[in-house]
């Protein structure tokens, strides 16, 4: 118990040694805090046992110029209000100034907030120039008898007053209240000072942590102002992964029964997860976007319509000369063969244009067969039905990508890598390149851009690759596919895992925690969703 009156002697000097070496206890305590709430309660406990207050009250200063309360305790009457897991508090903040801009400084916080004053009162019902009726009026509602009060102003390394700590009813050894001890005070202000810097750095903290994921947020909006496709997925890989992080975090048995994420592992978790595709801010709009196979800037199946319309055209004028060159009717049957014929060879190509998993052999070299027919020209010379690069982008096997514009879209992951090693990460997210790098890895190996294999990667960089592909077959916004029913979702995946190209635990986790079906109610059209 401290002390309560201003002592001489070894037994006060000893006890106010213990208690300055308490103090700095709690300022270590204090300064190691990274949850705001918890840190505003380590203030308020640490003041009140080293005071021997009953009770207090922490405020702080809001941007609209009021006392917030933040925390609210009294032993006496078993309130615990605020700060970590308290009560909800009701009261209202109260206003620095009045409406006129004068100080509000007849209450004893705002004085001390205003004027940066710390206030030591005996006993309240006897203090001059302070209104306490509302500590009056609680009084008379609970039956409780507020005396002494401590009122200390919360002050930062800028100067600033950020709040106020205010301490009610010091007891003494025999549990009588007393007036608050010039040591008491003394503590109260250097703890006070102490709780202002550690505020103050934490609020700065999380400020910077909010700069970040705002920062963020403008890469994946940069990416989403360039194709809606990619915006969306950034969007919600990190879910996905979150999600399964979670379950994985909670498995009491298995291969993961050891694995537990940190509040700062998954924070990690989550920057590397909304990070994972900012290479993509590099990629042309054009081959991210290209939704079939001859599409640049535009779908060049339009040309090849043109082409193809220009083909039956050149067909009816040369049945037409032919006819008036001999004298003779117009062969309506033949012209309409090659009519038909060129129609079909149309409908063809623009099936090819599409796209798909697979391509045959037969229609690739049909295409090519296409591509080899001329249209004569009135002017003279011919023009091929398709060009070699069009037989080219028409003959692609699977998908609507050559194999250069392939390369050119998996090279995002390499410019993410290089992105995000050429960022300062503090030290809880030094492995964020690494995570966010190695979500197009396989198990196996036979991934890219490093061909890492499953011992040489992090559980979270197996997370995010199964985040990726989960979210990539699942979505209904992709230029180039339809959204597929979480069977087929699952079944494909279920290859994958054989196949070794994602992480076999880490799939049966998925499944068996139904990770799955939790994202799938929450953002797939209920028409995709066939399995429970």
């Amino acid at each position: 118990m401290p002390a309560s009156c201003d002592q001489v002697g070894p037994s006060a000097s000893d006890n106010l040694l213990r208690r300055i070496d308490r103090l700095n206890e709690i300022g270590v305590l204090l300064s190691a805090e990274s949850d705001h709430q918890r840190l505003l309660e380590k203030i308020m406990n640490g003041a009140r046992e080293l005071t021997g207050a009953d009770g207090g009250t922490l405020y702080q200063v809001d941007d609209a110029q009021r006392l917030r309360f933040v925390v609210v305790q009294n032993d006496t009457l078993e309130i615990r209000m605020g700060g970590d897991g308290g009560d909800k508090i009701p009261m209202a903040p109260i206003p620095l100034y009045r409406e006129d801009g004068s100080p509000n400084d007849n209450l004893v916080a705002v004085h001390a907030a205003v004027h940066g004053e710390t206030i030591n009162i005996a006993d309240a019902y006897n203090a001059k120039g302070f209104n306490f009726s509302g500590t009056r009026a609680f009084d008379a509602r609970t039956g409780y008898r507020s005396q002494s009060f401590l009122t200390v102003p919360m002050t930062n390394q800028r100067r600033e007053v950020i709040g106020v700590l205010q301490l009610i009813n010091a007891k003494d050894a025999e549990g009588r209240i007393v007036a608050f001890s010039r040591e008491d005070q003394k503590l109260a202000e250097s703890l006070a000072s102490q709780a202002a810097v550690a505020i103050t750095n934490r609020q700065l903290m999380d400020e910077l942590k909010q700069l970040l994921e705002s920062f963020i947020d403008v890469i994946s909006g940069a990416i989403d102002a360039k194709s809606p496709y990619t915006g969306g997925h950034c969007r919600r890989v990190p879910e996905i992964a979150l999600m399964l992080a979670d379950a994985v975090s909670e498995a009491e048995d298995g291969p993961f029964a050891d694995f537990r994420l940190s509040a700062e592992e998954r924070y990690e978790m989550k920057i590397a997860s909304m990070m994972h595709d900012c290479g993509k801010i590099t990629t042309p709009v054009h081959i991210v976007d290209k939704g079939t196979k001859l599409e640049t800037i535009f779908d060049r199946i339009a040309l090849v319509d043109a082409k193809f319309e220009l083909a039956r055209k050149e067909a009816e004028i040369r049945a037409l000369r032919k006819a008036l060159q001999q004298g003779v009717d117009v062969d309506e049957e033949a012209l309409s063969r090659e009519v038909e014929r060129l129609n079909e060879e149309q409908e063809f190509v623009r099936r090819c244009n599409k796209g798909g998993e697979f391509m045959s052999e037969e229609d690739q070299e049909r295409i090519r067969r296409i591509g080899e027919r001329q249209i004569p020209l009135q002017g003279g010379g011919t023009l091929p039905l398709l060009s070699d690069d069009e037989v080219r982008n028409l003959n692609i096997a699977k998908g609507t990508l050559l194999p250069e514009e392939r390369q050119i879209i998996n090279d995002h992951i390499v410019q993410t890598i290089k992105m995000l090693r050429g960022l300062p990460f503090p030290e809880h997210l030094k492995r964020v390149p690494e995570i966010a790098g190695g979500h197009h890895e396989k198990m196996d190996g036979t991934g890219y851009p490093m061909g890492l294999t499953r011992e040489q990667m992090s559980v979270q960089a197996r997370i995010l690759g199964i985040a990726d592909i989960f979210e990539a077959l699942t979505a209904c916004d992709r230029p180039y596919k339809e959204g597929l029913k979480l069977s087929q979702v699952l079944r494909i995946m279920r290859a994958m895992k054989e196949e070794r190209h994602i992480d076999g635990d880490l799939f049966d986790e998925f499944v068996r925690r139904k990770v799955y079906l939790a994202y799938a109610r929450k953002n797939l059209d209920p028409k995709l969703i066939d399995v429970d």
